[in-house]
């Protein structure tokens, strides 16, 4: 997945200045950036503060480990029993 630009303060600050009443359309031109991404951060990090948006993203990082985690203890578990299961 590609790292964002913008730092989750960034992000925050760029949804502020929107809820503040700057129009949407100057407000991505000013930033660069497109408002397709400006409306999924709306989705994601609106009405966060900054420390609640950097929680996030830290359980969004634990928690794709832990998928990681599960999925290779699956296939070793797979792997087992299909072992297990052969007639020697």
């Amino acid at each position: 997945m590609r790292k964002s630009r913008f730092t989750e303060e960034q992000i925050v600050a760029i949804l502020k200045e929107s809820e503040a009443g700057m129009p949407t359309g100057e407000l991505i031109r000013r930033h660069g950036i497109s408002s397709q991404t400006f409306y999924n951060w709306r989705k994601k990090y609106g009405g966060l503060e900054v420390s609640e948006a950097k929680r996030l993203k830290q359980l969004e990082e634990e928690n794709s480990r832990l998928k990681r985690i599960v999925a290779d203890l699956t296939l070793d578990n797979t792997i087992l029993k299909d072992v297990v299961s052969r007639k020697w």
